[in-house]
Order: structure tokens, then C-alpha cells, then sequence
């Protein structure tokens, strides 16, 4: 898995590059097969905006945006939403025709 994080009209620091990719790297947990996580960070009059875009095999690409003043909080909000967006995904995709048997089940057959 592959995660990029780029900065428009602003500068990243190191600890919020950091940041980013610790957050980014729990993403896999909740989308199997995930490719690519891009994160665009842009600082304009004060409001920090960050935007992600989230590539997995097999399923289109996921985009969120969140704006806050603080860019530690826009991030956070951002994976807040993104993680609630996959979760969705995942649920709705899961195969409902043949849901897994566990050992309760086979012996009650």
C-alpha cells in the first residue's frame, strides 16, 4: 500500500506527514485490498482543507474533504469520514447469499 501526502499553498511538516500515514495505514482494516491512499493538504486564509483519495482494488476510487482551522483536526475528522464511507462499502458489498457458518451452526444441522 502505497500512501502519498502533498501540501498545496502550504508547507508539510514532517510530524504532520507523519500524522497523515499513521492514520492512513489503518485503512486496510476496515476495505480489503486497498492500493493507493493520496492525502492533499491545503492551507488558504487561515482554514486548513484535507482531501483524500482512496484507491482499492475491484471497487471506484473514495473521496472525502473536510475543512477545520486546525489542519491535526481536519485530518482527524477526515478519517472519521472516510473510515464511515469504506464501512458502508464493505457492509453493503459483503456477499448476504451465503453468510459464513460457524461451529454453533454446523452442529445444530
Amino acid at each position: 500500500m502505497q500512501v502519498t501526502v502533498t501540501g498545496r499553498h502550504m508547507a508539510v511538516s514532517d510530524a504532520l506527514r507523519q500524522y497523515c500515514v499513521e492514520k492512513a495505514e489503518r485503512l486496510p482494516k476496515f476495505l480489503d485490498r486497498v492500493q493507493q491512499i493520496e492525502v492533499v493538504l491545503d492551507g488558504h486564509d487561515g482554514l486548513h482543507s484535507a482531501e483524500i483519495i482512496v484507491r482499492s482494488a475491484g471497487s471506484p476510487p473514495f473521496v472525502a474533504s473536510e475543512q477545520h482551522e486546525d489542519a491535526y483536526a481536519a485530518i482527524d475528522l477526515l478519517m472519521d469520514k472516510i473510515e464511515e464511507r469504506l464501512r458502508r462499502y464493505k457492509e453493503k458489498h459483503r456477499n448476504r447469499k451465503h453468510p459464513p457458518h460457524g461451529p454453533a451452526e454446523r452442529a445444530a444441522d
